[in-house]
């Protein structure tokens, strides 16, 4: 299947009396001192986060002046990080003083990423994506930076690669052979071909009935699910596969329509059918303050009777009601995060720069920012997952040995970093970075 496809620091007193317009910068331009340097800001960077907690704006933008002065998008990967979380805390007290930019990581990182001549492009698909969408004046750049983070982290493919392999472990014996997918976020559909092209191995044992596969692909843009369901078309009749694509166009905020649109599948389900559900980057979007939500729609999936339930997440509690909790959580996530792209592109590259700015900033700003409905990364960790899926009648189906061994070979293969780490914990596979978990793949019946 691989080959197919390609806490917060105490309070400083001088920090609350601090009137510099410009203060100076910190001095640690040392090598011998990084690290000692990098401890200092993120202490910085987390006292800044308290006084913006207590709603002091003013001691929190005097450390934030002296944060920005010393953080760099094109520096080592903490004052990268830095620079983003500083520019998100400013945006935060904008909002709180009712006196919102409507800045969007667009608009805030458009100097860092347009005045930077020093960077270049690393991958040639890369930048054949970014030039195939400039040269079509083609603005949907959002899909070409996820094939980029696709195309140079494990993360994607990490959920993608396990979650397949626990929906064909379970759909091995299927009587009939046809197999029905709701994907509950298809996006550009890049997890189905190397499902669809071991389904179609299947087809090769005379003892099995001839698959058949039907997917339902949920997203928002129907002219791009139309263009997904078309592509997964052309790739199903190269391989002699039986597909059928069906759109299911989700409606922002519109989640009782959604629900709705679930139990009348459950309700046209065709005698026969094998029903797996995928829930690959998405419970978190309906994981409100409250957990109605995502409570109303959980009822919603076990309705359909499904074989197999297909889940990855963040390792983070990006959804925690309080702000303190929350932006700790975000600076170990991201910090994580970007020491792996620092560990694996050059500190020139454009890419690098991109996911890091345009992408992973986004996420940052919402974390940070943006409070009650705003805010859209509701992440967290496996264990909340998992009472929540045990509260409304889910088993926990064990991963098998063999996705194991794919993701093993997927890092060895493609992202040969001694950084990335496999954990196989309460029947669920893990990927992190270092001693920090960042995503979970776990399946459910």
């Amino acid at each position: 299947m691989l080959t197919s496809f390609k806490s917060s620091s105490s309070s400083s007193e001088d920090a609350t009396t601090t009137t510099t317009d410009n203060p100076p910068p910190l001095c640690l331009a040392s090598s011998s001192a990084a690290t000692s340097a990098s401890h200092h800001l993120r202490r910085l960077l987390f006292t800044a986060a308290n006084f913006v907690s207590q709603s002091n704006f003013t001691a929190a933008q005097n450390l934030l002046s002296i944060l920005s002065l010393n953080s760099s998008p094109h520096g080592d990967s903490t004052e990268r990080l830095v620079h983003l979380f500083t520019k998100a805390l400013s945006e935060r007290i904008n909002r709180q003083q009712h006196n919102p930019t409507a800045e969007t990581v667009a608009t805030w990182t458009t100097n860092e990423m347009t005045t930077s001549n020093s960077t270049v492009f690393t991958s040639s698909v890369c930048k054949e994506q970014f030039l195939f969408r400039t040269k079509n004046n083609n603005s949907d750049f959002e899909s070409c930076y996820y094939l980029w983070l696709n195309q140079l982290t494990p993360f994607i493919r990490f959920g993608h690669l396990t979650a397949n392999q626990a929906i064909l472990d379970a759909t091995e014996t299927n009587d009939n052979g046809a197999l029905h997918i709701l994907d509950l976020d298809i996006s550009q559909g890049l997890q189905w071909p190397p499902l669809m092209q071991a389904l179609a191995e299947r087809s090769s044992n005379p003892n099995s009935p001839p698959p058949s596969l039907r997917i339902t692909g949920c997203g928002r843009d129907v002219t791009g699910l139309n263009r997904t369901g078309d592509r997964l078309t052309r790739f199903a009749d190269s391989l002699g596969l039986q597909f059928q694509f069906h759109t299911l166009v989700i409606v922002e905020e519109d989640l009782a329509g959604l629900l709705l649109q679930i139990r009348l599948l459950a309700l046209s389900a065709v005698q026969g059918e094998t029903i797996a559900v995928n829930c690959v980057h998405f419970l978190h979007k309906i994981f409100n303050d409250d957990g109605d939500m995502i409570g109303h729609f959980l009822s919603a999936i076990k309705s359909l009777n499904p074989r197999i339930v297909t889940m990855a997440e963040r390792e983070a509690n990006h959804g925690d009601h309080s702000f303190l909790n929350r932006f700790s959580e975000a600076v170990d996530h991201y910090m994580a995060i970007f020491d792996s792209l620092e560990a694996t592109l050059p500190p020139n590259s454009r890419e690098r720069l991109t996911l890091e700015q345009r992408w992973f900033g986004k996420e940052i700003l919402d974390v940070v920012a943006a409070e009650a409905t705003e805010r859209k990364q509701r992440h967290r960790r496996f264990e909340i997952w998992e009472e929540m899926m045990k509260r409304f009648g889910f088993v926990n189906v064990p991963i098998g040995s063999f996705a194991l061994s794919q993701a093993k070979l997927l890092l060895r293969l493609h992202y040969p970093s001694e950084g990335y780490n496999l954990q196989f914990l309460n029947n669920s596979l893990f990927l992190g970075w270092q001693n920090r978990l960042l995503f979970s793949v776990s399946s459910w019946k």
